[in-house]
């Protein structure tokens, strides 16, 4: 017995099964993301003044990501409407160019992840305070008692904080901005050997370092996950899956269009996730 509406929409919805589903399932995506975002909202809103972070995060790359995965949506669009002309071949050239974006989005993602987990906060034991990225780091290494030992120097290239500047408990970029104010000229990033001895912590910018880098990596990396799974299946369809179009095109079609509807939504959950978590 064949399932009915599997091609053809349903009198009472207007919609094919597959089409039914993926808008039920949808729906419950945007209460996830929903909860997400609005917990964003509530814990910036009721973080104390000057202490939410700014500009820690790498907005011409955000920008550069948001144009990948815009034109994936188009080459989804335009991959779907190849099919619907009956012109299969442009419609497999068209849909890999959908899922190279897709590989392209997670690679640089993958990058500004690196840069975060290699972005090193450093409090000396005097109070003063070096940000920035690990070069190197020298000895230690050995295991003693179960337990491997720190190394003996780390290596940045950062600047430096005052004591009194990071002791008022502001953001690092207004602290950044203060001290290019007070000096006249703009904070030059340099190299600082430092001993491992004379800290009182190193911790990295991962989701642990903060409230807002919790937040961020919590909703890019769920983000990340969906451009995964979603451009998973269009690969599928694009490529083992494509057999269904020499047996029931129709009905393949609606799959690439079913497909194609999850990635809009993958696509407009990260129109949102630009805006807020790179530039607000």
């Amino acid at each position: 017995m064949d399932i009915p509406y599997t091609v053809l929409p349903r009198r009472d919805t207007g919609l094919y099964n597959a089409k039914l589903g993926i808008w039920l399932f949808l729906a419950s995506e945007v209460m996830l993301f929903g909860a997400l975002f609005s917990a964003y909202i509530l814990l910036r809103v009721g973080s104390y003044p000057g202490v939410w972070p700014h500009g820690i995060l790498n907005v011409p790359v955000g920008t550069l990501n948001t144009m990948v995965l815009i034109c994936s949506s188009v080459t989804v669009v335009l991959a779907w409407a190849a099919l619907k002309a009956n012109d299969f071949a442009k419609y497999r050239k068209i849909q890999l160019v959908t899922v190279l974006c897709a590989l392209a989005f997670v690679c640089i993602k993958s990058y500004e992840y690196y840069d975060k987990f290699t972005h090193y906060e450093v409090v000396m034991k005097d109070g003063r305070v070096i940000d920035g990225h690990l070069v190197r780091k020298e000895g230690g290494g050995q295991v003693v008692n179960g337990r491997k030992q720190p190394p003996e120097f780390i290596v940045l290239h950062g600047v430096e904080f005052p004591a009194e500047m990071k002791a008022a408990g502001m953001a690092k970029i207004p602290l950044l901005e203060a001290i290019e104010k007070k000096s006249g000229h703009h904070a030059e990033h340099k190299e600082f050997r430092v001993a491992w001895s004379d800290t009182t912590r190193v911790q990295n910018y991962g989701p642990w370092h903060n409230t807002y880098l919790a937040i961020y990596f919590t909703l890019t990396a769920l983000h990340a996950l969906h451009v995964i799974g979603g451009a998973a299946v269009i690969f599928w369809i694009w490529g083992p899956g494509a057999a269904m179009w020499k047996t029931d095109p129709e009905r393949y079609t609606n799959r690439v269009e079913v497909s194609g509807l999850f990635w809009h939504f993958v696509d407009l959950v990260w129109i949102f996730l630009f805006p807020i978590l790179y530039l607000l």
